[in-house]
């Protein structure tokens, strides 16, 4: 079988592409499957992905690990566009606060913080 996929514009980001796409199978004109899901039903799929992550990092595989991932990350497109349909926050606003988070955790790079070993970094959080 021969993989299929839409082409990309080159100025489409493809993090970008995969929130429309979300958008898009979640729209009246969806899939009636992706509609059907609540954040209960995506639970069992967002842990199996998680292990198939696991496993791909045990296999070795660098393909498999960056396929896994991909699966994993649209879990987590698809939870927050159930959340962006419910006016609770979307895609975006998670990356905003991971990056904040992050810039909060690092202090010793973004910040005035010294630190000289793995454990002093920890120990910044």
């Amino acid at each position: 079988m021969t993989e299929q996929h839409e082409p990309e514009s080159p100025s489409e980001h493809p993090f970008d592409r995969l929130v429309e796409l979300m958008q898009t199978l979640r729209s009246e004109d969806g899939c009636a499957w992706d509609r059907a899901q609540s954040l209960q039903t995506l639970k069992s799929y967002a842990v199996e992905e998680l292990y198939e992550v696991l496993d791909a990092i045990d296999d070795g595989s660098p393909a498999k690990h960056r396929e896994e991932l991909g699966d994993l990350l649209l879990q987590v497109v698809f939870q927050s566009q159930i959340r962006a349909e419910e006016d609770q926050f979307d895609i975006y606003g998670v990356c905003r606060g991971i990056n904040d988070k992050m810039f909060r955790r690092h202090p010793h790079v973004f910040g005035e913080i010294q630190v000289n070993s793995p454990a002093e970094a920890h120990a910044s959080w």
